[in-house]
């Protein structure tokens, strides 16, 4: 549990570098053998492109370190519930378990409205666990979503 709290607090990071830019603050990171080798946040409005979510940053950031596509044995850790996109990446890419901090029950697709993550007909199912620094995953989004308004 330690070790989840600890990388949560990275996916933080950067949901606080997203909303410094600005942008919805969704932070990810991606874990293998105890070590980030992956890292993202949101950067639609930045990028100009309806792809760069925050777990799909940090799954190409992954990937590119370790040379390959297949994050077997990783984990990543993400600050709200993905979205479908971002589920199918993630069940495309083999990760072993997501950790999600809030649950998104508009879009997600870790359980919410749909489990991409662990869908029986896929190749591959995902690990779930949820709930990891939930207030302050939700926090951050609620914060910035006042402030908009």
């Amino acid at each position: 549990m330690d070790k989840d709290i600890s990388f949560m607090k990275e996916a933080l990071v950067e949901a606080k570098r997203a909303a410094y830019l600005e942008e919805v603050p969704i932070g990810a990171v991606v874990v293998r053998e105890g070590e980030i080798i992956g890292r993202g946040h949101n950067r639609r409005e930045t990028d100009q492109d309806p792809t760069a979510h925050a777990e799909v940053i940090a799954i190409r950031g992954a990937a590119e370190n370790i040379s390959a596509w297949r994050l077997s044995g990783a984990e990543v850790y993400v600050t709200i519930e993905p979205c479908s996109m971002c589920a199918g990446a993630l069940v495309l890419a083999r990760v072993e378990r997501v950790i999600i901090g809030a649950m998104d029950p508009k879009a997600g697709a870790g359980g919410s409205v749909l489990n991409i993550l662990q869908h029986e007909a896929l190749n591959h199912q995902v690990k779930i666990t949820r709930g990891i620094l939930e207030k302050e995953c939700s926090s951050i989004l609620q914060d910035f979503f006042l402030q908009k308004r």
